[in-house]
C-alpha cells in the first residue's frame, strides 16, 4: 500500500513541499479504474486511488441485491483495451462486473497505487504551491498536483421523503445496501418504487416471498430485453475467433446508440421513441393478463423523459398471486407497515427502498466539499450558475481538476465510453501540460460559456424538452429544469475528446514563468 504524508489541514496555502503524488484520483469504481490505467499506459504513473468502500468496482461492489445485472450489453460494457470473452450472458450479472472490474486492477497493477477505506471529506486548491489538498474523513492529509473525480453519481443512497420511514419496527434494506444475512421466504414484503433497481429486484424474489407488495408513485417504460446466456462453445469462439468480439462490440453499441442517445438527443429530427413506446405497449399488453394492472403500469409520460428499463420478467411478476401493485399514494410509514392516502395499512415485515440515489443534490456531486481557486465552493458555483462543466470535464476556477462524470459529459451511451472518452481528454490535457513545462491548468471562461450555451442550443432536439417530461418524476432534471446529459452521438465525443482546442485551457505555473 502505498505510504502518503500527513500534513496539516489548517492552513494549506502555508505547504513549501512538493505534493505527494501527481495526481489523485478519487473513486476506485470503473471510472477510477479506467482513468488510471490510461494514464498509466500514456507515462503517468505517480497517482494514488482513494477508494471509500472495502473493495474496487463502484457500483458493481456496493450493489449486489438479488437479480442485479448490467443494463446494456456486456460486449460494450467493459474496456475497449480489455475485452473479455468469458461473459454468462449477453447482458452479465452483477458478480461478473465486480469480477471484472478486480480483474483490471490487479492485470494493470492499480491496486498497488490504491487506498481502500479512504473517504474524502474535503479538497481545496493551494494557489500559493499549485496543488490540491484532499482532507480524508479521518483527518489525514493528501496532496496532489492533479485531481481526477471518478465518484460518478448513483453512489449516495436516497431515502424516501416518506413521513415515518425511520419508525418501522422491522427491516428496512436500501437496494444498494442490501444485507445478504435477511431471509425473505415466507415474509410479507413491500418495496418503494419502480425503477431501474426494482425492475431486477421484483421478479427475482416474487417467488421465495409469502406476499409482495410494491408501491408505484411513477410506472417505468419496460422494453424487452434481448438476453441469453453464452454457451461455453460460443465464449469459446469470442475468445478465438478473429474479429468476433470486435464484431460483436460493434453490434453492441450500435444497440445502444439507438436505443438511447439517438433517441433522447435527437429525437427532433428522427422521433425514434415513438417506437419504442410501441414496443413497450406491445410487451406490456402479451406480458401482464389484468388490464387493470396493465393500465397501471402504462406510463403516462413519452419513453426517454426518465431512465428506461430492460426486462423479460418484471411484467410478468404482477401476475402472481403473491405480488400486488399499490398506486395509492403513501400517506406515512408506521411502526408495522404502510399506510396509503385512502387509510388503508398494508402490515409488512421487510421494508425495501428501491428510491434510487441523490443526483442533482448538494453533497453528492462530487459527494465531497470542493474549493477550487481564491476560495471558490463549487456547490456555490453551481448553484448560482447552474450545473456546467466543459465537456462534462473542468470548470473554470479550478485547477488541475478534472471530472470523468460532470454536468453535460455524458451522452448515456456505454459507460466505458465515457471513462475512455474523458480520460483521454485529461490525458491530452496532462501531456501538454508537460510538454511546457507547466503546473497548473485551467479551462478559460470563455470556453466554458461557450461550451455550455451550445448544450443549451443542443436541447431544443432531445425529447426531455419535446415531449410530455412534467410527470415523469425523472432525476434526468436537476432544480433549474435542465438536464445535465450531453447531446451528442458517441462518434462525436470520441472524436471530440482528441480535437478539443488546446487554447480553451491556460497552462501556467512556477515552470512557465521562470
Amino acid at each position: 500500500m502505498p505510504q502518503t504524508t500527513t500534513r496539516p489541514s489548517a492552513d494549506p496555502a502555508t505547504s513549501t513541499q512538493g505534493p505527494d503524488h501527481e495526481i489523485v484520483i478519487v473513486g476506485g469504481g470503473l471510472s477510477g479504474i479506467g482513468a488510471a490505467i490510461m494514464l498509466d499506459r500514456a507515462g503517468f504513473d505517480d497517482y494514488l486511488v482513494l477508494e471509500e468502500g472495502d473493495g474496487f468496482g463502484g457500483a458493481w461492489h456496493w450493489n449486489t441485491y438479488p437479480g442485479v445485472g448490467v443494463d446494456i450489453p456486456s460486449f460494450a460494457y467493459q474496456f475497449s483495451f480489455e475485452q473479455i470473452s468469458g461473459w454468462s450472458r449477453v447482458y452479465a450479472l452483477g458478480a461478473e462486473l465486480k469480477a471484472y472490474a478486480e480483474h483490471c486492477v490487479d492485470k494493470f497493477d492499480v491496486r498497488r497505487r490504491s487506498r481502500l477505506r479512504a473517504a474524502v471529506a474535503a479538497a481545496e486548491y493551494d494557489d500559493a504551491n499549485g496543488m490540491w489538498h484532499l482532507r480524508l474523513a479521518d483527518g489525514e492529509v493528501i496532496t496532489g498536483r492533479y485531481v481526477i473525480s471518478a465518484t460518478g453519481v448513483l453512489t449516495k443512497p436516497k431515502k424516501p421523503d416518506i413521513a415515518g420511514v425511520d419508525d418501522f419496527d422491522g427491516i428496512v434494506m436500501h437496494t444498494a445496501r442490501w444485507d445478504h444475512a435477511i431471509d425473505l421466504t415466507g415474509k410479507r414484503v413491500a418495496i418503494i418504487g419502480t425503477g431501474a433497481s426494482a425492475v431486477q429486484i421484483i421478479p427475482s424474489i416474487a417467488d421465495s416471498v409469502g406476499h409482495l407488495t410494491v408501491f408505484q408513485r411513477t410506472p417505468i417504460w419496460c422494453l424487452p430485453k434481448p438476453d441469453a446466456s453464452l454457451p461455453w462453445p460460443m465464449r469459446l469462439a469470442l475468445g478465438v475467433a478473429p474479429g468476433t468480439k470486435a464484431i460483436a462490440r460493434l453490434l453492441s453499441q450500435s444497440y445502444v446508440e439507438v436505443t438511447f442517445p439517438l433517441a433522447a438527443h435527437f429525437h427532433g429530427y428522427v422521433p425514434i421513441a415513438g417506437l419504442g413506446e410501441k414496443l413497450c405497449r406491445f410487451h406490456l399488453k402479451r406480458s401482464v393478463r389484468d388490464p387493470e394492472v396493465r393500465r397501471k403500469l402504462t406510463p403516462t409520460y413519452s419513453l426517454g423523459c426518465k431512465r428506461p428499463s430492460f426486462s423479460n420478467t418484471y411484467l410478468k411478476a404482477f401476475n402472481r398471486e403473491n405480488v400486488f401493485l399499490q398506486t395509492d399514494p403513501i400517506e406515512t410509514i408506521t411502526s408495522t407497515g404502510v399506510r396509503t392516502m385512502s387509510g388503508a395499512d398494508h402490515e409488512i415485515d421487510i421494508l425495501i427502498l428501491a428510491t434510487g440515489f441523490k443526483v442533482f443534490e448538494r453533497g453528492n456531486m462530487p459527494p465531497f466539499r470542493v474549493v477550487g481557486s481564491a476560495g471558490v465552493d463549487l456547490e456555490d458555483f453551481w448553484t448560482e450558475n447552474r450545473f456546467q462543466a466543459y465537456y462534462g470535464i473542468s470548470v473554470p476556477a479550478f485547477p488541475n481538476m478534472f471530472s470523468i462524470l460532470g454536468p453535460y459529459g455524458y451522452n448515456a451511451s456505454s459507460y466505458f465510453n465515457l471513462i475512455e472518452t474523458q480520460s483521454q481528454h485529461i490525458v491530452r490535457l496532462l501531456k501538454t501540460a508537460r510538454k511546457r513545462k507547466a503546473t497548473r491548468i485551467e479551462v478559460t471562461k470563455a470556453a466554458n460559456d461557450a461550451y455550455f450555451a451550445s448544450a443549451l442550443r443542443r436541447r431544443r432536439n432531445q425529447v426531455f424538452f419535446l415531449a410530455d417530461c412534467a410527470r415523469a418524476n425523472s432525476y434526468y432534471f436537476d432544480d433549474n429544469g435542465d438536464v445535465p446529459l450531453r447531446a451528442a452521438s458517441t462518434l462525436e465525443t470520441m472524436w471530440d475528446a482528441n480535437h478539443f482546442p488546446l487554447k480553451d485551457y491556460n497552462f501556467s505555473g512556477a515552470a512557465l514563468s521562470s
